[in-house]
């Protein structure tokens, strides 16, 4: 029960994660793309902005992926972990905890989950 657990954790959040890349980087799901994204990651003063919405996209799509097949599963977490890390300081402190003010809440909780399942292993249900 615990490897489909984990299995169910790793899905989740890594194609989550993959989608959000997905966004960033080709503007697929509703998303903007780079230029869109660097747009906006320029307003926020993340410079230069495509460039960092490439790494941002990379960092995602990557990690999400490593993440959900269970495939250098530590490598993928730091990736989310580091990226949810700079949402937090760029977008979300100031706004406090609760994510009903935009705060950093729910980023946190995939920084934990991401943590947690590096620390305890992918589990029997990976892709090798």
């Amino acid at each position: 029960m615990v490897d489909a657990g984990l299995l169910i954790i790793r899905l989740v959040v890594g194609l989550l994660f993959v989608g959000h890349g997905a966004q960033k980087l080709f503007g697929w799901f509703g998303g903007y793309g780079l230029k869109g994204t660097g747009g906006w990651f320029e307003s926020i003063g993340i410079k230069p902005g495509v460039a960092m919405a490439l790494v941002a996209g990379l960092s995602e799509l990557v990690g999400g992926l490593l993440f959900a097949v269970g495939v250098g599963t530590w490598l993928g977490a730091l990736l989310i972990i580091v990226t949810m890390l700079v949402a937090i300081v760029k977008v979300h402190l100031a706004n406090g905890l609760w994510v009903t003010q935009n705060g950093y809440e729910f980023n946190l909780v995939l920084i934990a989950v991401a943590l947690g399942v590096a620390l305890i292993g992918p589990g029997a249900y990976t892709l090798l």
